[in-house]
């Protein structure tokens, strides 16, 4: 237990550049605190103390806004940055080196006894917000970004974005063990992640253009068939003014 805590406060300086002496951590990081009371009540909950380990994760959820379920099976160095709002379900097992934004969930969709709660293997990121639901399993090295919500599994270093969550990008494990010696991806988010208006505009603007030659091809139609058609001049993009 006392590797573990040890364990649990060095991969704080590792993952938050906040962090400034071990004495801050152990004293004013709800995160760690969090951890460390559920490692205790776990221990109880397998040994059969489970009043006992549940009136602790309550304790815990009343002092650090962070809930855990004692039934939830949590690997070595993981961190709970900010933490308010993060809930762990029973099921959940989570591996080594995973972290979790403020807002996480990690849920279940069913009211019925077994694994009903996800299982996150080693070295996962989840974002701000997200709601990982269900009895599925996000792979190993996978960045969930902030916000969305996952129903599906999710395979080895993939970044899943949106509502529902989708996959964005995949890499190599290789390369995405060098990415995360390199820099601490905070939010679980890449250059992989698309820009939502960006994306809407562009298949707007190709809708359009699939609309015009299908509009030039009538008109060439009806022209041919001793139809005329009127033709108003279209104003150009670039006359716009964001004034107007």
């Amino acid at each position: 237990m006392i590797n573990l805590i040890k364990e649990d406060i060095a991969c704080v300086f590792e993952r938050d550049p906040a962090a400034q002496t071990i004495w801050e951590v152990i004293f004013v990081y709800p995160g760690f605190h969090a951890v460390v009371l559920h490692r205790i009540s776990h221990q109880l909950w397998a040994k059969g103390f489970k009043f006992i380990a549940r009136v602790i994760a309550h304790a815990a959820r009343w002092f650090t806004g962070i809930e855990i379920h004692p039934g939830a099976v949590v690997g070595q160095r993981f961190f709970i940055d900010h933490g308010m709002g993060v809930v762990i379900g029973e099921t959940t097992i989570i591996g080594d080196d995973c972290t979790l934004y403020h807002g996480v969930t990690l849920g279940g969709t069913s009211w019925n006894k077994g694994k009903r709660h996800p299982t996150l293997k080693n070295g996962v990121v989840v974002g701000a917000g997200a709601k990982i639901l269900g009895p599925i399993e996000v792979g190993e090295n996978a960045r969930v970004g902030s916000n969305s919500v996952v129903l599906k599994a999710v395979p080895d270093g993939a970044t899943v974005v949106g509502i529902p969550g989708h996959v964005v990008g995949a890499k190599d494990k290789k390369v995405t063990e060098i990415a995360n010696k390199m820099g601490f991806d905070a939010y679980g988010t890449t250059v992989d992640s698309p820009d939502p208006v960006a994306y809407s505009i562009n298949h707007m603007l190709e809708h359009i253009q699939a609309m015009d030659k299908q509009m030039c091809a009538m008109k060439q139609a009806m022209k041919q068939a001793g139809i005329e058609c009127t033709s108003e001049i279209l104003s150009k993009l670039d006359d716009c003014e964001l004034d107007k």
